[in-house]
């Protein structure tokens, strides 16, 4: 934290995602589900990053996560689209175009 009055910087504290960051990330979260490929989520601000995970049934390790990283918005892009063994499907600057990895893919839940 800055001793200057004037610095108006903000505080350091968890990232999370804003509705205008949800509202598309909840959309595709509602398709899935109706298709029967999802059926739960979490969400978590941590220290640097956001996490939105998507899971087959409860108590199982997450399909997906969208991970939000402002610290890489210059660099290639604070967002992520991470596959269920950690590879990264999908990363860049804007949300929409990241999250259309999941538009090219037919999910099949296989038991």
């Amino acid at each position: 934290m800055s001793l200057n009055p004037h610095d108006t910087t903000p505080a350091p504290g968890p990232v999370f995602f804003d509705r205008r960051e949800l509202d598309p990330i909840l959309r595709i979260y509602g398709r899935m589900v109706a298709q029967g490929e999802w059926r739960d989520y979490a969400m978590v601000g941590h220290k640097d990053f956001a996490e939105f995970a998507v899971f087959r049934r409860s108590g199982d390790a997450p399909l997906y996560r969208i991970e939000k990283r402002p610290a890489l918005q210059t660099r290639q892009g604070q967002w992520a689209v991470i596959g269920e063994g950690g590879q990264i499907l999908k990363r860049g600057r804007d949300l929409a175009q990241v999250l259309r990895v999941f538009d090219g893919r037919r999910f099949q839940v296989v038991e």
